[in-house]
């Protein structure tokens, strides 16, 4: 061997997490462990391929009741910050308005960043009261309206005549008893992992303000954009187009550093990326599944915020389904997935237990096909129904209600989750 050949392992490590952290990754790792399951070889579940159609019809019959005209658009956090039917966005513009267009984006790309960290399950006995209006809200949706009035109210901005921007200083001094007085929670109103979102903000300030040529010297999340778009000023060029890849990347890259797993490939983090012991693949990558699940979700809810700055933003379909427990559960509630042993209903998981890798890596790979499915029964091509819209219409929808039918809301695996996987 020559001195040329050698590859140290800091370099390894970097190629392995760099491979890890694509889309292409999470597909093909995914498609590895549905074939193994349809030849009957997974140890937790049994995939029953005649029951497609019956998702994708549970599919169907929620997208046609949500959006009639099938007029869907993106699967993203705005649809929550829609809740009641109230038009926060237009809210949010009245607020902006003296403001030009390039900072007006940026205020939504910080709200965009806040609020989908502050995603994860609610648990089903949380609830949000919004003040304006007295209406009540549980769960994504609760959320999210709780994260637009705290976003609003200034609590992750380090300047107060500065109200609508989340900063490093703002975010790295987040007490945790401010963001829980903000999201109502109380004994009686308890939210699931309220001390690791706040934990989670904490990080994400810290991130932002050690990379400043990513996040610019204020560290703000919208230097992002800037970074990715008009590094060399606030004028985006007339033709600025991304990809949602080249998003999703950017988010991984720069903030692999603040998820809460001790998963790892040497010191570099992986975030939302687990072991699995049928996963093959090359080198150090042998034996991981990643999903990176919360940030595809932040892309996702990316992409009309740099649309509406002027960017145009191209090859959704590069994006996966979000391996989470209303997909999932959809494939367990209408047939498609079968537990081998119904006792494993019954049971906690952690995110890092092989039946759970495997029930969101079936969840991504089964939902590419439930998706063409969709499409077949609609008539509409893959452009005119892009997974984000299928998600949306959709696959989300009918998943909740399909467990609010049968358990009450609540998923069919039950995970001990942190607040950032699920």
């Amino acid at each position: 061997m020559t001195g040329t050949d050698f590859i140290s392992p800091q370099a390894q490590s970097d190629e392995a997490a760099a491979f890890l952290r694509t889309t292409v990754a999470v597909r093909e790792r995914a498609t590895q462990l549905l074939s193994r399951a349809r030849q009957g070889e997974s140890r937790w579940f049994v995939v029953d391929d005649g029951f497609i159609d019956t998702a994708a019809r549970e599919v169907v019959a929620a997208t046609r009741r949500r959006y009639p005209k099938l007029h869907i658009p993106l699967h993203s956090r705005w649809r929550h910050f829609e809740a009641g039917g109230i038009d926060r966005k237009a809210e949010l513009d009245r607020m902006l308005a003296h403001l030009p267009r390039p900072l007006r984006g940026h205020a939504m790309i910080d709200l965009t960043f806040v609020s989908v960290l502050l995603d994860g399950g609610a648990g089903a006995d949380w609830k949000y009261v919004e003040p304006a209006t007295g209406r009540t809200f549980t769960r994504s949706e609760g959320l999210a309206v709780a994260s637009y009035h705290a976003f609003v109210a200034g609590l992750f901005s380090s300047d107060k005549d500065h109200p609508l921007r989340a900063d490093s200083e703002g975010l790295r001094a987040l007490v945790t008893d401010h963001l829980a007085a903000a999201f109502q929670v109380s004994d009686a109103n308890p939210l699931v992992g309220i001390g690791d979102r706040a934990i989670l903000l904490r990080r994400l300030g810290e991130a932002m303000s050690e990379q400043p040529e990513a996040f610019g010297e204020d560290g703000r999340p919208s230097g992002l954009f800037d970074f990715m778009i008009s590094p060399l000023g606030p004028d985006v060029p007339p033709t600025a187009d991304v990809t949602a890849h080249d998003i999703l990347s950017e988010v991984l890259m720069t903030l692999s550093g603040i998820w809460p797993s001790t998963n790892f490939i040497g010191n570099v983090p992986l975030g939302d990326c687990w072991r699995h012991s049928a996963v093959r693949g090359e080198g150090l990558t042998d034996g991981w599944m990643p999903f990176h699940k919360l940030s595809q979700w932040l892309t996702y809810s990316l992409i009309e915020p740099f649309e509406w700055s002027g960017v145009a933003v191209r090859k959704l379909e590069e994006l996966t389904a979000l391996p989470e427990y209303r997909n999932g559960g959809l494939l367990i509630d209408s047939g498609v997935l079968r537990l081998r042993d119904e006792a494993a209903a019954r049971q906690t998981w952690q995110p890092g237990d092989e039946i759970i890798v495997e029930w969101r890596a079936l969840t991504v790979a089964l939902m590419d096909e439930v998706a063409r499915a969709v499409r077949h029964e609609l008539r509409l091509s893959e452009s005119q129904l892009p997974l984000a819209c299928v998600l949306e219409g959709g696959s989300w929808a009918a998943g909740r209600e399909l467990a609010e039918k049968l358990r009450g809301g609540l998923p069919p695996l039950t995970v001990a989750s942190d607040g950032t996987v699920f």
